[in-house]
């Protein structure tokens, strides 16, 4: 008999469905004290499939109960991606006693006759906190015979013209539409022909504003655009984001056309998306992301279930000497299972001899290096077999690095094993790095969440020793925190 949850490899603190397959986080939203999470389900398989919407809610974004599959295929079709919102006004009329929850989803099938894909735009709606779904009987509410890639609506209110905005990705554009009552919809905008990368078909939009360096009274718009798998470009799929200004039907971006900011550095976060419905005495943008990538997300060595949801992420705008920047860290509420941290202070390296710690496999660590003579830096994490993955910086190339090359099994695609790196100049001549470890998983934070590194990796056992190291140079360690993590499943 199967021991969920506790399987190997299995995530212990980041969201994964008892079994099956799952991908994108969809319908992310707030409401009456409850998280949910909707997400790309296939219930018969562990690879990708008809997709329905799975479902789980959360009190504190951390703990997750999964709930039964909330959208089904129908006669339209599968259940792709798409949102969901509070219509606190009854824009729709499918709510007689208060507010509700309406879901917008992409239907999809094929044109009669042919083998087309064809994917429209239709809506659900909740009366009791998500529990039960209505599909509205006059779906699909919009369609374009002209374009084939036609999916992954995102909607939100826009208080300043008091509508509905849907961004909606067209093939390599995202295409936003507005409407008084969700069912009816007119065409704003395009934005994306030539700007940023197009080294896949874009899906997932996201758009929202943030505050500038935490000032409420500057605020910029920024857009989120994840990216497929193109085998021509080893990263495989990934998200990019733009800043600038909308107005209620267009997007404007601040940055030359050809500027292309990468949402994380690492593999293993995509289609990503931020919460609806956040109250304004919270404040936060909550994003959350589908920890694989799709070169290999079919193949990776997990039996039961495959794929888990990055930790949650509170996300901030910036300023920075390259210009405004996302800067992300996971929400607070990640304190809730941290167990009690041993502190290390002051610790030399002196590039020849490295230091080694006892950490549990399940582990938060935080390390800040300063007094810098090394020409690169860095810890490993390491399990009994000496397997390992590697976090660095080069001092000279300005680069942060994670290595999972010899982490553990990497036999199933030859895109898995990879350096990951990103660009970062280290402030006042230090470097931060926030660190969780969890079964098969790492996500580093460096500065601040100036820079995030998503990666997965598969080891043959728990990981228990981190090694701080220099080479050709001295570093100091000033302080290094290990903190264990609890499991969630318990």
């Amino acid at each position: 008999m199967t021991v969920h949850f506790k399987e190997k490899y299995r995530q212990q603190f980041h969201y994964s469905p008892k079994e099956k397959w799952m991908n994108d986080p969809n319908g992310l939203v707030y409401f009456n004290k409850e998280y949910h999470l909707f997400y790309q389900y296939h219930p018969y398989g562990t690879t990708w499939g008809p997709m329905h919407w799975g479902h789980a809610v959360s009190k504190d974004l951390i703990h997750w109960e999964e709930l039964p599959i909330a959208l089904s295929p129908d006669e339209h079709g599968a259940i792709f991606s798409g949102s969901a919102v509070v219509d606190w006004s009854n824009t729709t009329g499918f709510f007689e006693d208060g507010p509700g929850l309406v879901a917008i989803f992409t239907h999809a099938d094929s044109y009669p006759g042919t083998e087309r894909p064809r994917q429209r735009q239709s809506l659900a709606y909740s009366k009791d906190n998500g529990r039960t779904w209505i599909t509205y009987e006059g779906n699909p509410v919009l369609t374009d015979v002209t374009i084939t890639d036609y999916r992954d609506p995102k909607v939100f209110w826009h208080e300043e013209t008091n509508k509905w905005v849907m961004v909606i990705a067209t093939g390599q554009t995202v295409t936003i539409y507005t409407s008084k009552n969700l069912k009816e919809w007119l065409y704003a905008s395009t934005f994306g022909a030539g700007e940023g990368s197009h080294d896949g078909v874009w899906e997932c939009p996201d758009l929202f504003s943030l505050p500038v360096d935490g000032d409420s009274d500057t605020q910029k718009w920024v857009m989120l655009v994840s990216i497929g798998d193109n085998p021509d470009f080893k990263e495989g799929s990934r998200t990019q984001y733009f800043v600038g200004d909308f107005n209620g039907n267009t997007f404007h971006n601040d940055h030359s056309k050809e500027v292309v900011l990468w949402l994380d550095h690492g593999r293993d976060n995509y289609a990503g998306v931020s919460w609806s419905d956040i109250p304004d005495t919270d404040g936060r943008r909550i994003y959350i992301g589908w920890m694989s990538n799709w070169r290999y997300a079919n193949l990776v060595p997990t039996k039961e279930w495959r794929s888990s949801m990055t930790l949650p992420r509170e996300l901030a705008l910036n300023s920075t000497e390259a210009g405004l920047r996302i800067f992300q860290s996971p929400v607070a509420e990640i304190n809730t299972i941290r167990g009690e941290s041993v502190v290390f202070e002051n610790e030399e390296l002196d590039g020849q001899d490295p230091v080694y710690y006892n950490i549990p496999n399940l582990s938060g660590i935080e390390v800040e290096f300063n007094n810098l003579t090394a020409e690169s830096f860095g810890l490993s994490i390491l399990n009994s077999s000496e397997e390992r993955i590697i976090i660095s910086y080069d001092a000279k190339k300005e680069l942060v690095f994670v290595d999972r090359t010899a982490a553990g099994d990497d036999s199933f695609s030859e895109s898995f094993a990879a350096i990951q790196q990103a660009p970062l100049r280290l402030h006042n001549g230090k470097l931060n790095l926030q660190i969780y470890v969890d079964s098969s998983s790492i996500e580093v934070f460096a500065n601040s969440g100036e820079v995030a590194i998503t990666s997965l990796f598969f080891p043959s056992g728990n990981t228990n020793k981190v090694c701080l190291f220099s080479k050709e140079g001295t570093a100091e360690v000033r302080q290094l925190t290990l903190t264990p993590l609890n499991s969630i499943w318990i």
